[in-house]
Formats: C-alpha cells, sequence, structure tokens
C-alpha cells in the first residue's frame, strides 16, 4: 500500500497533473473513460454507504430518522466541499482522521484474547470458498484503493497550485526535500490506516463473532449489537467512530470522482477554484455526494452496498494499478525521476497480488 501511493504521489508531483489527465494524454480514450467511469459508480455507490451509516449511528445516539439525518449530512458535506477554501478545508480533514482512534479504543474496553490474535494474525486460517475469497479481494479493495490513488495524485498537484510551485520535472533541485516529505507522509498515514483497519476487524472477530452474530445489515446493527456484548462504552466509541470516519469519508470519495472525471475530459479540477471558475469539477462532486445521498432512501442495503463497491475497488485496482507502473516508468511523464528498481519491484509485486486474488475470485465463483 505505500508503494503504490508513493508511486501515486510521485506522478502528481513529478508532472504536475493528476493520474486521469496522464492516462488523458499517453493512453488510449477507450482505457481512460472505462476506469474513470468504474470508478466514479464505485465512489457513488460507497458515499451512500458512508452516509447511510453516519444517518444510523446518529440515530442510535439520539434517535429520530436516519433518512433525516442522512439529508442533512449530504447536503452539509457537499457545502462544506463547495464553500470553505481548499487550505483550510484540508485542515478539518485532517483533524477528522483522529476519530478513527476511536476503532483503535473499542478494541481496549473489550476482552481481546492477545495470544490467540498474534498468532492469527502471523497465521491466519485460509479457505477457498468463494465467499472467503470475495472478501479478501473487498479487503484489498477498500486498502489499496482507485480513489486513494486519485486523489493522492490530486494532492499533490493541489499542493503545487496553493504554493505556486511548477512541477518537479521543471524545478529538479527540490526533488530530495520533496521525495522525503512523501515518503514520511505515505509511512504514517498507510500505517495508520492500516493499524484502525485491523482493530476494527479485531474488534468485530472478538465481540460479534464469537458471539455467533455473523449477518450485519446496517451500521447500526453492528453498533447495537456491541452494547449488550462489550458495554456502553464500546457502543459509543464505535458509533462516535463511524460518525467521524464518515465525515472524514465522503469529501475524500467525492473529491476523487470529480479529480478523475476533471482529468479524462481537461476540465479546471482544484479545490482552491471557486465554484463559478471550476463548475464542472464541482458539479460532479455535488452529483456524486447528492446521487448518494438519494440512495440512501432506497431499499439498498448499505453494508452489502459497502460490501460490493469494495470488491469493485478491488476489480478495477488490476489495471489501473498496471498503468501507474506504466506512467512511473516513462520518462515522457516522469522525466529523470522515473521510479527506481526497488520502488519497481514493489509496485509490480503488488499488483501481481492484486491480480492473483481477483482472478481466483472469477475462478472459484
Amino acid at each position: 500500500m505505500v508503494g503504490i501511493q508513493i508511486i501515486s504521489a510521485r506522478i502528481g508531483r513529478v508532472s504536475g497533473q493528476g493520474l486521469a489527465g496522464n492516462i488523458r494524454e499517453y493512453y488510449p480514450r477507450w482505457l481512460l473513460y472505462t476506469l474513470v467511469a468504474l470508478l466514479v459508480i464505485a465512489n457513488t455507490i460507497n458515499i451512500a454507504a458512508d452516509i447511510a451509516a453516519m444517518g444510523d449511528a446518529i440515530t442510535l445516539l439520539a434517535g429520530g430518522s436516519t433518512r433525516i439525518y442522512a439529508l442533512f449530512l449530504g447536503v452539509i458535506s457537499l457545502a462544506l466541499q463547495i464553500l470553505i477554501p481548499y487550505n483550510r478545508y484540508v485542515r478539518v480533514l485532517k483533524w477528522l482522521t483522529l476519530a478513527l482512534l476511536t476503532y483503535i479504543a473499542t478494541a481496549f474496553v473489550v476482552t481481546v484474547p492477545w495470544l490467540q490474535v498474534m498468532q492469527s494474525t502471523v497465521l491466519p486460517e485460509w479457505s477457498w470458498r468463494p465467499a472467503y475469497i470475495t472478501t479478501i479481494v473487498a479487503i484489498f479493495g477498500t486498502t489499496i484503493s482507485p480513489y486513494l490513488f486519485f486523489w493522492q495524485a490530486s494532492q499533490e498537484v493541489e499542493e503545487l497550485t496553493a504554493r505556486g510551485q511548477k512541477p518537479l520535472r521543471e524545478t529538479p533541485t527540490k526533488m530530495p526535500s520533496t521525495f522525503r516529505r512523501i515518503k514520511i507522509d505515505t509511512l504514517i498515514g498507510m500505517g495508520f490506516s492500516n493499524l484502525v483497519a485491523f482493530f476494527i476487524m479485531l474488534t468485530a472477530a472478538v465481540t460479534l463473532r464469537t458471539h455467533g452474530i455473523h449477518e450485519i445489515n446496517s451500521s447500526a446493527d453492528a453498533a447495537e449489537a456491541l452494547r449488550p456484548i462489550a458495554g456502553q462504552l464500546a457502543f459509543w466509541l464505535f458509533s462516535l467512530g463511524i460518525i467521524g470516519t464518515g465525515l472524514l469519508a465522503v469529501p475524500v470519495l467525492a473529491g476523487s470522482a470529480a479529480y478523475a472525471m476533471a482529468g479524462a475530459f481537461n476540465w479546471r479540477s482544484s479545490l482552491e477554484d471557486k465554484f463559478e471558475t471550476a463548475r464542472p469539477f464541482y458539479l460532479i462532486i455535488a452529483l456524486a455526494t447528492l446521487i448518494g445521498t438519494a440512495l440512501c432512501f432506497t431499499p439498498i442495503n448499505p453494508i452489502k452496498a459497502l460490501y460490493w463497491s469494495a470488491v469493485i475497488n478491488g476489480v478495477i485496482s488490476v489495471p489501473i494499478m498496471a498503468v501507474m507502473m506504466s506512467m512511473a516508468s516513462r520518462k515522457e511523464i516522469m522525466g529523470q525521476f522515473v521510479i527506481g528498481n526497488r520502488l519497481k519491484t514493489l509496485g509490480w509485486l503488488c499488483t501481481g497480488a492484486m491480480t492473483v486474488a481477483v482472478i481466483a475470485m472469477f475462478c472459484f465463483q
């Protein structure tokens, strides 16, 4: 994950364009439109699931209508993205990451057999059941995820714009400090996100699964099931984590969809721009958020929507990662900063692992 995200960031910083912009310039249009369309669909479904989850969590804590909360959250999230300047809004997103700590805290207020956890972490059980392999693809797809590739590359371009700097291809003397900063940021960010993911799975395993709860249809089901098993504190922590995580995820999902579309059609695409000067870009953010919000008013199961959007992400990650690896090795895109052998090996190993998982999923259905 670190290797792939570093490659995403380098492509943006070196070329001065996001992933979609580079694909538009150097690769076939059919590939560009297919990848961007799948990304936008997966992100919109993901937005719907996140907003529904937040609505469920607020209903559990405060009572009231889940759908009214979902509508309110969707509109508020959209307003923040459009009305607050990027350099201020990005600080809000960074502070919201602290909400993820609630998932780690939850694990420490329940009983965890740590020795068994360590053994199972190092030597997990394996199964060739279709559901098991599909879940592996879903975990990959929600971790090494296309929306993160597009977001990270585009954020590097945003940083260039905000600071009035030129791409590294044109200012090579800034390479050492820039690459060092990208590496440190990515190591910390990806390490933290994987730690949180581990504790989410751990909490679910030692509470819900060990008590025979195998079917969860909403985030409310998960939080409510925790209350009698793990106590009121775990219930509150988990519920607050759902709300904070959703507030963090929705703008990233909508923003990455908009970056991809803007890159595909060569639109202005900066969160620093006002609505009037980047209208198509903001309209994609609005459509993704509002359609996602509208899906909360349908009978769609939010947990299944989240699961299958993760599977879709796992599948479309494979061609996007292959294209990224090709980009990062092309001198016309990266100039003198094509990736070295170590990063190239890591990136292709990651791409290969994702490919094997996706092929296995289709073969064992």
